[in-house]
């Protein structure tokens, strides 16, 4: 059996037979990258988003979300170079009702190894989980996130288009929505890079809302590479539609463990060579 056949049967039973999860509005704001960790390693990441303008009334059931913090607690273990799984746990700090537990994800992701030597990065993610009704009118859903990046010089270009859909709630009669995003960042020095993240939620996949009902978030974007150990992302967003959300402040900061590597440097056993990240 040759080299692509070994990842490539779980990488077809994964396509056909695994749901995944539906876009979190403002829980988890982030354009993945196709590479992945050491095996053995485990990434926390703790994702930060504070809508500065947002509703201002309970509408279709739906909590307010203006002056609210979005609390995501993200840990991703990699168990091969081209498989790891992600868990979400995601939690509301609301203006005038305390911190609430808004619901949980699970995540696996396939990726083509470094060491097939595509000429881009290659991933699938798949996501399915569960949110309360008081915030959000679909409360089991599922996510489809094909990624596709390429590191060229000091560039580095991501696109995510995802398609995702809802299981129970409101939004199952529209079947899958199609909501794309792409990253574009440039290396300022080794461990600065500013980019531009976008966000779109064009609609259902056999008919786009109009401009109106559509979502289009632009995000001005600080990366900072200050260890191995350490991932740190910084944007503020707007939206140029009339979403509710009209602008967010978000921080990522993660912070990578590797079992087995050097654990004083952070470094792993064998360290990779990057081709997709900034």
């Amino acid at each position: 059996m040759g080299p692509l056949c070994l990842p490539a049967l779980p990488i077809v039973f994964f396509l056909v037979s695994l749901p995944a999860a539906y876009g979190q509005d403002n829980y988890e704001i982030q354009v993945y990258g196709s590479e992945m960790g050491p095996p053995g390693s485990t990434m926390m990441e703790l994702h930060s988003n504070f809508t500065v303008l947002g509703s201002t009334t309970v509408k279709d059931g739906v909590n307010p979300t203006q002056h609210s913090m979005h609390e995501t607690l993200e840990v991703t273990h990699g168990f091969t170079d081209w498989f790891e799984t992600g868990f979400y746990v995601f939690s509301s700090i609301q203006p005038d009702g305390g911190w609430q537990w808004v619901g949980d994800h699970i995540r696996p992701r396939l990726t083509v190894p470094e060491s097939w030597h595509w000429p881009v990065g290659l991933s699938l993610a798949q996501e399915f989980g569960y949110q309360q009704r008081s915030f959000s009118e679909d409360t089991w859903t599922w996510e489809i996130r094909p990624i596709i990046d390429k590191k060229a010089g000091r560039w580095y270009m991501s696109f995510n288009p995802t398609f995702d859909r809802a299981l129970h709630g409101d939004g199952v009669k529209n079947g899958f929505e199609f909501s794309p995003n792409a990253k574009v960042s440039f290396d300022f020095t080794k461990k600065i890079a500013g980019g531009l993240e976008y966000y779109g939620s064009l609609g259902p996949v056999n008919g786009f809302n109009s401009w109106s009902h559509q979502h289009h978030q632009f995000f001005p974007t600080i990366d900072l590479d200050v260890s191995p150990k350490w991932e740190l992302n910084f944007g503020v967003g707007y939206d140029a539609s009339s979403s509710n959300d009209r602008l967010i402040v978000k921080f990522i900061l993660g912070r990578r463990f590797r079992w087995g590597g050097d654990r004083e440097s952070g470094e792993p056993a064998t360290k990779k060579t990057s081709t997709s990240k900034p």
